[in-house]
């Protein structure tokens, strides 16, 4: 079956083909490879310096009014741009090294997470509280209450994409054990799809993919909308996946329930992801930032046992980024962008009353 399968590439793709590119990766194309990790030198950290001591003298109250006027960084702007580059139009993910979260105040990681982000595209808010940067912190949350969002908890995270088109994630802390970070090529898990049982990707790409909004519902809208696996459209492949929401969405009488072929077919996906195959893993470091495609690429984590003093606790800040330069995504996507898909000015999750900003801890 795999010799007859024709092939396509993103910007010409075909439904159900297999798709050949750099973000059709598996894990053997990386092993020994440090290609996809970046450093910031000592010029670029001095630019880092001066514009966020730049933003303090100006009196900048609230972080995310920053502007890149606000925020020159002369070499090191058109670097964090060649990466994004990198990870929407090539391999799906990237690594930064070298942030120096050691020697900056929270204030100031605030600022030079938010000010490189600047050229990375438009932030937009991670949760219904309107956090332009997210906390990735274990704060109590239950992990079995239906509402609650996994990154609040230390509770294993499946493999996922976020509601926006970039996800970043700057470490501050890693916990006393576990937290492992993995991620594998969406597209490489649709091409294994085609080849071992094709009928399945078929369901992938059906319409009857309930999402649950955990309780983050936008004004006039119900708690569940209706968004494809596999979504084809103007020449690229968009995967958007997240088991767990499809399942909780079952909690509404009025979704239909999951088909037998749809459990086959997470069963399917969830192993593919996983495998060693496609997957590849890494332990984020204090001042590393991982950025990923949400659109080629899947992300997950491990549990994880933390520090009893709650100043040593795993601690990751996160950055949902829309490039100017991203792909065309169908109205399918409006319910989990929280509106129109315009390149550029799209994802995160809005709700009435949402109010923009950014905390320095985890609430």
């Amino acid at each position: 079956m795999a010799a007859t399968l024709k092939t396509s590439r993103s910007g010409s793709v075909e439904p159900f083909t297999v798709i050949e590119g750099p973000e059709a990766w598996y894990a053997a194309d990386y092993q020994g490879r440090t290609d996809w990790i970046n450093h910031l030198t000592q010029q670029h950290i001095a630019e880092l310096d001066a514009a966020i001591a730049g933003v303090e003298r100006k009196g900048i109250k609230d972080i995310h009014t920053v502007t890149k006027a606000d925020f020159p960084l002369p070499t090191l702007g058109p670097y964090l741009e060649s990466i994004r580059d990198e990870v929407v139009l090539g391999r799906g993910f990237a690594l930064i090294r070298e942030v120096p979260v050691d020697r900056y105040s929270s204030r100031e990681t605030a600022i030079a997470y938010w000010g490189m982000g600047l050229y990375w595209g438009k932030a937009s808010s991670n949760n219904k509280k309107g956090h332009m940067i997210g906390h990735i912190k274990d704060i109590g949350h239950d992990p079995l209450n239906p509402v609650t969002r996994l990154y609040a908890t230390k509770a294993a995270q499946p493999f996922h994409n976020d509601a926006a088109d970039i996800v970043t994630l700057l470490c501050l802390r890693n916990a006393r054990s576990g937290g492992l970070s993995s991620w594998s090529s969406s597209v490489s898990v649709h091409n294994e799809i085609l080849k071992r049982a094709p009928h399945l990707a078929e369901t992938l790409a059906g319409p009857n993919w309930f999402f649950d909004r955990k309780g983050e519902v936008p004004p006039g809208k119900k708690p569940y909308f209706r968004i494809p696996v596999f979504n084809y459209h103007e020449g690229h492949l968009s995967v958007n996946y997240s088991d767990n929401y499809f399942l909780l969405s079952q909690r509404h009488a009025e979704v239909p329930r999951l088909t037998p072929d749809q459990y086959e077919a997470m069963t399917l996906f969830n192993e593919l992801a996983a495998s060693d195959e496609l997957r590849l893993d890494y332990m984020l470091q204090p001042g590393e930032i991982q950025l990923l495609n949400n659109h080629t690429a899947l992300h997950a984590r491990s549990e994880f046992i933390d520090y009893d003093d709650i100043d040593k606790r795993r601690h990751l800040l996160r950055l949902w980024i829309a490039p100017p330069n991203e792909r065309a995504l169908p109205k399918e996507y409006e319910d989990i962008y929280g509106g129109p898909v315009t390149i550029g000015n799209r994802g995160g999750i809005h709700v009435e009353g949402t109010q923009e900003h950014i905390v320095l801890e985890a609430e």
